[in-house]
C-alpha cells in the first residue's frame, strides 16, 4: 500500500517514493451523536436527529533509511510530514478516488533497527467523511486517478453538471448530504432572469433572488454567499440554500430569460 500526502498549498508527497511503506490504513467507523428528548408519559426517547463525531484513522508505516546517518534526517523528515499545525490530506492507493483532511492524533514515536523503522500513527478527521478527489466539474476519467470504481459512477456514463434548461437532474454519487453551510459547494448561473428561483424538488430547497439579471451577469452562490458580478446580493435573497440529497436531485428553474447556462461544482462525500 502506499499514501499520498496533500498539503493545502496543494504540494504533494508519495511516501513510497520516500522510502516509506503504509502497512495499515484503518479508518474507524463513523460515530453517531443522537439528539433525544424525553417527554413524561411517553414510552423511550423521541429522536431529533443524528449527527457524526469525529473520525480516528489508524495507520501503520515502515521505513528504510540509505544508511544510519540518514536515518536521523528521515525520522525529522517525517515529523515535518505530518506537522498538523495545518491540517493535510491523505489518501490511501487502494482507494486513489477519495481523500481525508486530518492532523495528527497525539504523539507517535518511530521505533529504530539500524536503518529501518516502524511507526504507528493515529489522524483525525474532523469532518467524519472522506471526500471525492475530483470536483464536479473535473474530467470524468478513470485514467486521471482521480476517480474510482465504488465512488458511484460505475455505470460509465459521467454525469452532467452544466444545464441550459430549466428542468434537469443533478446527481450526487456520495452517500452523504452535501449542505454548503459544511461544505465547499458552488451554483453559478451565467444569464439573464426576473426573481430567479432555484428549487431541488427531490429536497424541498428552495432559493430566490428578488432581483434582475442581464445577459452577462453571473450569479454565483458560492456555500452560503450569494453575489451577482461579485457584488453581494444576500439581502436580496429568501435567505436559504440548495442541499443535494445522495442520488438524483431532480431541479426546476423559475424566472430565466432567454439564453442562460447554471453550473454545479463541488465534492461527493462518503462515510
Amino acid at each position: 500500500m502506499n499514501m499520498i500526502v496533500t498539503k493545502l498549498d496543494g504540494k504533494t508527497y508519495d511516501l513510497e517514493s520516500m522510502g516509506i511503506t503504509l502497512r495499515e490504513f484503518n479508518p474507524e467507523s463513523p460515530s453517531p451523536r443522537h439528539v433525544t428528548e424525553e417527554i413524561e408519559g411517553i414510552h423511550g426517547l423521541i429522536d431529533n436527529g443524528t449527527t457524526y463525531a469525529e473520525r480516528k484513522i489508524n495507520c501503520s508505516f515502515y521505513l528504510k533509511a540509505v544508511d544510519v546517518e540518514d536515518y536521523y534526517l528521515f525520522r525529522d523528515e517525517i515529523f515535518a510530514l505530518f506537522d498538523s499545525s495545518q491540517a493535510f490530506y491523505v489518501t490511501e492507493s487502494r482507494n486513489i478516488g477519495k481523500r481525508w483532511l486530518v492532523k495528527t492524533d497525539g504523539t507517535y514515536s518511530i521505533d529504530q533497527e539500524r536503518v529501518y523503522g516502524m511507526f504507528d500513527v493515529t489522524f483525525v478527521a474532523f469532518q467524519p467523511f472522506a471526500e471525492s478527489r475530483g470536483t464536479t466539474l473535473s474530467p470524468f476519467s478513470f485514467d486521471s486517478d482521480l476517480w474510482q470504481i465504488g465512488e458511484g459512477l460505475d455505470d460509465g456514463i459521467p454525469p452532467q453538471y452544466r444545464f441550459n434548461t430549466t428542468t434537469f437532474r443533478v446527481y450526487n454519487a456520495g452517500n452523504v448530504v452535501v449542505s454548503p453551510v459544511q461544505m465547499p459547494m458552488q451554483i453559478t448561473y451565467l444569464g439573464e432572469s426576473s426573481t430567479l428561483q432555484i428549487k431541488n424538488r427531490t429536497t424541498g430547497d428552495a432559493w430566490l433572488y428578488s432581483g434582475t439579471s442581464e445577459p452577462n451577469d453571473v450569479i454565483d452562490l458560492n456555500r452560503v454567499q450569494a453575489k451577482k458580478n461579485s457584488v453581494s446580493i444576500f439581502a436580496a435573497t429568501n435567505r436559504k440554500y440548495i442541499t443535494l440529497a445522495p442520488g438524483w436531485n431532480e431541479f426546476i428553474l423559475l424566472g430565466t430569460r432567454g439564453s442562460f447556462e447554471i453550473a454545479f461544482n463541488f465534492r461527493y462525500y462518503y462515510l
